[in-house]
């Protein structure tokens, strides 16, 4: 197995879960001097889009993530999660990834503006993806 892979992939998922942990923070206090840069992470986050079923978009995102990781920690504790725990890791990042396509798409076509922190969710669903993807085609586990 490449560590390296492994690793970038729980690394990833560690920073998209301090992504969304801080997002879900600005989203609960609505408390604007969070939002870094243009102010355009205050527009997004008063969006219709910023939550789904009145559940903001960092808590989705941070069970998401929390999922990714613990895939990747039974991957090397349980003999399911040794078999199909890679498998399972890409398929949930690969949701995220697509979903994050989405997200982009509504920032820059229908919101109109650009959360950074979104930007770096996006990257980081985006990495641990690609991480799990070359395990997957290499057969790692």
């Amino acid at each position: 197995m490449d560590k390296k892979l492994y690793w970038g992939a729980i690394i990833s998922a560690v920073a998209g879960a301090a992504v969304s942990i801080y997002m879900t923070i600005y989203k609960l206090t609505d408390n604007n001097s969070m939002c870094l840069g243009s102010g355009d992470c205050a527009t997004v986050n008063a969006s219709k889009y910023s939550e789904v079923y009145g559940i903001p978009l960092g808590v989705i995102g941070l069970i998401g993530y929390a999922g990714i990781l613990l895939v990747l920690w039974l991957e090397k504790r349980h003999p399911l999660g040794k078999e199909y725990g890679n498998l399972l890791a890409m398929g949930m990042s690969f949701a995220g990834f697509i979903y994050s396509l989405y997200l982009t798409y509504l920032e820059l076509y229908v919101i109109k503006a650009i959360c950074p922190f979104c930007v770096a969710s996006a990257v980081a669903i985006t990495l641990c993806f690609i991480f799990t993807f070359i395990r997957f085609v290499r057969g790692e586990n």
